[in-house]
């Protein structure tokens, strides 16, 4: 993440082109009754401002895994022409447990990324959810382990990743990051079998009934987490111009994550993905990014 901003027309164009990606993936989900819904920022963005967060450039869509791995077979059937897929899966270099759907012919390459070799694009963002364990031991087991898994995803591929730290609190964990880096590369770990055992602890419970379902590899393994009981029915919320389902319980699980999330917070903690190489699907560059 970034505390850069984007002069405000190019915001502007970058948030359109992502709102033609959202089309393309309601109109796939709603046509293969595929469900979804809107979080976290999206989720803000839809409550505190009826869109985009105003200084936003993703969307953060998830899915259960089942829906989710139907979507990715469809769009790569149905719409490969227009869309690529870009995850850990297809492209081993990709250093994210998310997924993205990527619009052909354009480029968001974000500033950590710059030397990671994969197709990037102006994207979508997906959050795969699989089942958490009920009991809390085996809950705390599962999360950690898979948030681990992909923090050492993340090192192989970044020596240097984005930290909230600043000062010496960073330096410091920027030489353990970077030392973690090398180690990883002089054992020859591979990308990929990080992402199995990210995945495997990610999967572990999808053969059994849970009361919940989470994306647990991000910043916290805590945030992501689906109280089946209470987020359905979904309910469909106006975000630019258009209608987007979001869960049933979405104020709760945005006080969960963010704390008082209708305060717009000050300046120097609004973020942003601000790239160091970015051009449209007209072909159109924009420089000084």
């Amino acid at each position: 993440m970034s505390g850069k901003f984007y002069e405000p027309e190019t915001l502007k164009r970058l948030q359109q082109e992502i709102l033609s990606i959202l089309d393309d993936f309601v109109r796939i989900c709603e046509d293969y009754h595929l469900e979804y819904f809107g979080i976290a920022g999206t989720g803000i963005g839809a409550v505190r401002h009826g869109g985009f967060i105003p200084w936003d450039d993703d969307i953060d869509i998830a899915m259960p895994r089942r829906d989710f791995e139907k979507l990715l077979r469809i769009v790569e059937k149905k719409m490969g022409d227009r869309y690529l897929v870009l995850n850990a899966r297809r492209y081993p270099a990709y250093p994210l447990m998310t997924t993205r759907l990527v619009k052909r012919g354009t480029e968001f390459v974000e500033e950590v990324m710059r030397d990671v070799d994969c197709p990037f694009g102006i994207f979508l963002d997906l959050y795969v959810l699989d089942n958490v364990a009920d009991d809390p031991i085996g809950y705390q087991i599962q999360s950690w382990s898979a948030w681990f898994w992909s923090k050492l995803m993340i090192l192989r591929a970044i020596p240097r990743p984005t930290l909230a730290q600043k000062g010496l609190k960073a330096r410091l964990i920027w030489a353990v990051c970077g030392a973690a880096h090398q180690m990883m590369e002089m054992l020859r770990v591979s990308p990929e079998w990080l992402r199995d055992r990210c995945e495997a602890e990610c999967r572990r419970y999808n053969k059994k009934k849970t009361r919940r379902m989470a994306f647990l590899p991000d910043t916290s393994p805590y945030w992501n987490v689906v109280d089946k009981r209470k987020y359905h029915p979904l309910r469909k919320l106006d975000f630019e111009g258009r209608k987007l389902n979001f869960a049933g319980n979405l104020e709760e699980m945005l006080k969960n994550q963010y704390g008082d999330y209708m305060t717009l917070p000050p300046e120097e903690k609004r973020k942003t993905h601000y790239p160091y190489k970015l051009s449209f699907s007209d072909g159109a560059q924009e420089p000084g990014v």
